[in-house]
C-alpha cells in the first residue's frame, strides 16, 4: 500500500487544454485540491464541473491576479505547463512582438510565479515544483530559434533552482516531452496542416501520457526527485525531428 501524499494544493497552468487539462484531471483524482489557471472562462468552468478544480481565470503573465486569487492558499505543487510556439519561421523573419511573447510565458511567467509561491514551500519543507520543458530545448530544430532558447532557459532555470533549494525538501521535476498531440501549434501552423503533417500517420503522445508521468513524479517519496525525464514517442528520433509513417 503506498503512503498517503504529503501534499494538498497544486495549480496548475495552462490548463483548459492538452497537457494542463489531462494534469488537473489526473491530479484531483489524486485527492488534491487543484487550482486550474488559464484564460477561458468556458472551459475553466467545464473543468471544475469535470473533476471539482478550482478555476483562476488569469493571463499567466500576470502574477499578481494569480497571488490576488490564491490568497491565503498554501500551495505545495506548482505545475507550471502553460507555453506557446506562437509562430514557426526562420529566426530573421520572426515578429519582435513574437519573440517577446515566447519568453514572457515560456519562460518569465514560470520564473515569476516560482518567486512568488516558493517561499511558502520553503517555509512549510514542503513543495514540488513541476516545469514542462520540451524537447526543443534540448536540441536545435529549425524555426524555432525564439521557442527553443525559451525552453532551454527554463530547463537550467530549474537546474539553479535544485542547488539553491537543497536541504529545504522542495522536489523541481522538469518533464521533457517530444511530440505530443495538443493545441500547442495551433497559431503557428493551420489547424488542418498540423494535422495532417504532425500527427496524421503518426502515433504521438497523449496529455494523459504526460499527465500520468506527473502524477507518478510527484507520488515518488520526497527524498526521490526525478531531475529531468524526456519524454518521446516511439517513433520520433531523440535526437531531432525526423519521424517515421506508422505501417500497420
Amino acid at each position: 500500500m503506498s503512503e498517503p501524499l504529503p501534499y494538498r494544493v497544486a495549480v496548475v497552468t495552462g490548463a483548459t487544454s492538452g497537457i494542463g487539462r489531462a494534469t488537473v484531471v489526473k491530479l484531483c483524482e489524486m485527492g488534491l485540491t487543484v487550482h486550474a489557471v488559464g484564460r477561458d472562462d468556458a472551459s475553466l468552468q467545464e473543468l471544475s464541473e469535470l473533476c471539482g478544480a478550482i478555476p483562476v481565470r488569469a493571463d499567466v503573465r500576470d502574477t499578481a491576479a494569480i497571488v490576488q486569487q490564491l490568497s491565503g492558499v498554501d500551495v505545495d505543487i506548482l505545475v507550471n505547463n502553460a507555453g506557446i510556439l506562437s509562430t514557426r519561421a526562420a529566426f530573421h523573419e520572426i515578429e519582435p512582438s513574437e519573440i517577446d511573447a515566447m519568453i514572457d510565458i515560456n519562460l518569465k511567467a514560470p520564473m515569476h510565479l516560482t518567486r512568488a509561491f516558493l517561499p511558502g514551500m520553503v517555509e512549510r519543507k514542503r513543495g514540488h515544483l513541476v516545469y514542462l520543458g520540451s524537447s526543443g530545448g534540448r536540441a536545435p530544430f529549425p524555426s524555432m530559434g525564439a521557442y527553443g532558447p525559451s525552453k532551454a532557459g527554463l530547463s537550467l532555470f530549474c537546474d539553479n533552482l535544485r542547488c539553491d533549494l537543497l536541504g529545504t525538501s522542495v522536489r523541481v521535476s522538469e518533464i521533457v516531452p517530444g511530440r505530443v498531440q495538443t493545441d500547442l501549434y495551433r497559431t503557428a501552423i493551420a489547424e488542418q496542416q498540423a494535422q495532417a503533417l504532425l500527427y496524421d500517420g503518426y502515433r504521438p503522445i497523449q496529455p494523459n501520457h504526460i499527465a500520468a508521468i506527473i502524477a507518478n513524479v510527484i507520488e515518488l517519496p520526497i527524498f526521490v526527485d526525478v531531475a529531468r525525464i524526456e519524454v518521446f514517442p516511439t517513433d520520433q528520433a531523440t535526437g531531432g525531428g525526423s519521424m517515421v509513417k506508422f505501417q500497420e
